[in-house]
């Protein structure tokens, strides 16, 4: 029996040493690639002020500075690139905002056509808040003339 648990202990071992050794040549194979970083830091922390200001069409609720998606590393990327040709934070938001819209930003200016983004969800509160106010008030009305109708003389001295 003890040559059987010492083959045993032998055959898990050698799986673990395998396992171990297919996981140290393999690894290789699933780690990313590090992201470009420009060679200057100034244009970096530029880069990364942009980035801030744009929204991923992706994701949707992350600045593109923050998202891994590839469009959003190909949008970084652009700004990148027109940053080093010369153009201004400015012109950059622009050209996003004139190619996918005011969508884009990721805090889009106040405008005719983004009212109801900004002004909507106070409009919403204000209209659910009204009308629950204006039914509670009807409902103790109705509660309050009923109860009122149905007591006789005596229940409502009671009560009181």
């Amino acid at each position: 029996m003890s040559r059987l648990y010492k083959s045993i202990v032998i055959f898990f071992i050698a799986m673990i040493i395998s396992l171990l050794g297919m996981v140290l040549v393999f690894a290789p194979v699933y780690a990313k690639q590090a992201t470009p970083m420009a060679e200057d830091p100034v244009l970096e922390e530029q880069v990364k002020a942009v980035s801030d200001e744009l929204r991923c069409l992706v994701c949707q609720n992350q600045t593109i500075a923050d998202s891994s998606a590839p469009l959003a590393v190909d949008l970084k990327t652009q700004v990148r690139e027109m940053l080093s040709a010369g153009k201004t934070k400015v012109e950059i938001l622009d050209y996003m905002v004139e190619r996918y819209g005011d969508f884009v930003r990721y805090r889009p200016p106040v405008k005719p056509t983004t009212m109801l983004l900004w002004f909507g969800p106070m409009l919403f509160l204000v209209i659910g808040g009204s009308f629950l106010f204006l039914s509670l008030k009807r409902r103790s009305k109705r509660i309050a003339s009923a109860s009122a109708s149905t007591l006789s003389e005596d229940e409502s001295k009671q009560d009181r």
